[in-house]
């Protein structure tokens, strides 16, 4: 039987418990509207590939907060099953090239990334529950981390494990102009002589695609595969006497149909090395190409240079570009003149074709092009100038695009 004193006491302590639970309520569905696109901020992420972050890590981060909260609330430590998923995603990276300390690094970064956003929208009386609680948030981040590094030192004395290190470390010297001397004669590794590069850049959101792609390409017999910001870039082995020609139809062949009437969800700047020290050239070449195909949204999947020589030259121009971008500057204030030379352009410098599209009068266009003449200095009739123009265009395409091999 209790006392009179007691029950206000217990009372009290059920108010508590029950603002305390709707104050974790509130923040973890607080935390939860800010994990979209939260990677996008944070250094770390934005050396994947886009497509596949907004899949694995937002799944990743999703799991972190609600196991988080959960813990939070009930006080027990999430079990080995219930970070299992983690575990194999944070593995999953590793196993994809990214460094182990890179990934722990995004346990903390992301805790402090989420928690100071949460702090910066508490409200006053909110402000001492977040500092009773992060003792509790870094014994998670600290059981994490612990499982995700317990799970790669076992996974590295497995023997496939080493294979794909050892793979990913013979695809670096490559692309960095260094002979992998140490493993050019391995049994288990052969290393050819001769590669097509293949350089793939993605766009879009769709993970799941993306992922199935770089399946497909990695199962080609002898390939070297490195993911990198945007994308990845495969070593493709040449059979001799190929040119590319043979490998190059053999990787189209794997990929995946393109869609009609689609804009296409990846681009792949492609070239042939045909010696090893031929490869970190062609590397570069390959990303350019790749890069343009983003950055002009084309149509065709595969970027080779032989299809795209006046634009390779204005895209590796790198001290150029800028100047000729602002070519074009006069005419932001004039939109129907930036519209008419766009469609001249575009019709190979005809003027009545111009003048169809745009469907004004032919004397019309003439006029507006001697305005953009006079504003800008450079007449689009006279060969010379125009070409000018059509550079100074596409230069201005690739800087609006972030154009970046």
């Amino acid at each position: 039987m209790s006392t009179t004193g007691e029950a206000p006491r217990l009372g009290g302590d059920r108010v508590r418990a029950a603002r305390t639970t709707q104050l974790f309520d509130d923040l973890h569905r607080r935390a939860a509207s800010m994990v979209d696109g939260f990677y996008s901020a944070l250094p770390p992420y934005t050396q994947m590939p886009q497509s596949l972050v907004e899949t694995d890590f937002a799944r990743g981060t999703k799991l972190n907060v609600d196991l988080f909260f959960d813990y939070l609330r009930g006080g027990a430590e999430p079990s080995e099953e219930e970070t299992r998923e983690l575990i194999e995603l944070a593995m999953g990276r590793v196993r994809d090239g990214t460094p182990l300390t890179d990934v722990l690094d995004r346990y903390r970064l992301g805790a402090t990334f989420l928690w100071e956003r949460l702090r910066e929208s508490a409200a006053p009386g909110e402000h001492e529950a977040l500092l009773d609680v992060s003792l509790t948030l870094l014994k998670y981040v600290t059981l994490v981390t612990t499982r995700i590094a317990t799970a790669a030192t076992q996974r590295s004395h497995d023997p496939r494990w080493e294979l794909l290190e050892r793979r990913r470390g013979i695809a670096d010297a490559l692309l960095t102009g260094q002979d992998p001397v140490e493993w050019a004669n391995d049994p288990v590794i052969p290393v050819a002589d001769a590669f097509l590069v293949a350089v793939f850049r993605l766009c879009g959101t769709n993970g799941g695609p993306a992922s199935a792609l770089r399946h497909r390409v990695e199962a080609i017999p002898g390939v070297f595969l490195r993911l990198e910001a945007g994308g990845w870039t495969a070593l493709i082995p040449l059979q001799p006497g190929d040119n590319g020609a043979s490998t190059l139809a053999g990787l189209t062949a794997r990929l995946p149909a393109q869609q009609p009437g689609q804009a296409p969800p990846y681009w792949v700047g492609v070239g042939a090395a045909r010696t090893r020290s031929e490869i970190p050239t062609m590397f570069a070449e390959a990303r350019v190409l790749a890069e343009l195909g983003r950055c002009l949204a084309r149509r065709e999947i595969l970027c080779r240079r032989t299809n795209l020589q006046f634009e390779y030259t204005v895209a590796v121009s790198d001290a150029a570009r800028p100047g000729l971008a602002s070519v074009l500057a006069p005419l932001d204030a004039q939109p129907m003149l930036a519209e008419t030379l766009e469609v001249f352009v575009d019709s190979g410098f005809n003027q009545l074709a111009t003048a169809r599209q745009l469907n004004v009068h032919r004397n019309t266009v003439t006029y507006r092009l001697s305005r953009v003449n006079e504003l800008t200095g450079l007449d689009p009739h006279r060969p010379a100038d125009a070409m000018t123009l059509s550079a100074a265009r596409l230069a201005r395409r690739l800087e609006s695009a972030s154009f970046a091999p």
